[in-house]
């Protein structure tokens, strides 16, 4: 019996403008909801460029630290906050979503919306998070940000817009490359750009 021989792994995409965009994919609610904020931010390569064709994903809590917990978050009604989204940046690299201020999901704790990244290039998605600004406390206390050094930490940290919205760049690599979490006990950067 012969060996096989393992062929290299596929990349993740270009591909995501056929099968993955939904409408309102990036819409946890509907834009004007009372309470209701813009995030919104650039997927730049490791020389700091936009990235054309990624998608982000995010989960979150609601405003008030609740996670939902049913099925139909692919359904777009209008007023249903569904905690997860989809953004396709499209040729400039920019993405946005409707979404609301997360809540702490326990006391003291520092909210944050979780995110996958889908790009070229990568054999995987890409976990990160986003933190709010504000709560410099829940900030310095939060374990993931704290095993980080306190120049790698303003990656996760999104910028407040004077209109109340969340601002956040992404950054496969170089040197403000956005921390990557691997789940596995360590944060860490991909290399995966160049």
């Amino acid at each position: 019996m012969s060996k096989l021989t393992p062929t290299p792994g596929q990349t993740v995409g270009p591909f995501y403008g056929y099968a993955l965009p939904f409408t309102k994919d990036n819409e946890l609610l509907a834009p004007g909801t009372p309470g209701s904020i813009r995030l919104q931010g650039t997927v730049y390569d490791g020389a700091g460029h936009p990235i054309p064709d990624a998608i982000l994903e995010i989960w979150q809590p609601d405003a008030e630290g609740n996670v939902v917990q049913r099925t139909g978050s692919l359904v777009r009604d209008g007023y249903t906050f569904t905690g997860w989204g989809r953004s396709a940046v499209g040729n400039t690299g920019i993405f946005t979503f409707t979404t609301v201020n997360p809540g702490p999901t326990s006391e003291g704790s520092a909210p944050f919306i979780s995110v996958a990244v889908f790009a070229r290039g990568l054999m995987n998605r890409l976990f990160t998070r986003i933190y709010l600004p504000e709560n410099e406390e829940a900030l310095a206390n939060d374990p993931l940000l704290g095993s980080l050094p306190e120049e790698r930490r303003k990656t996760l940290i999104a910028r407040r817009d004077p209109d109340g919205g969340l601002s956040w760049d992404l950054r496969l690599q170089g040197p403000d490359e956005t921390v990557f979490l691997d789940f596995q006990g360590t944060a860490t950067g991909t290399g995966a750009y160049r």
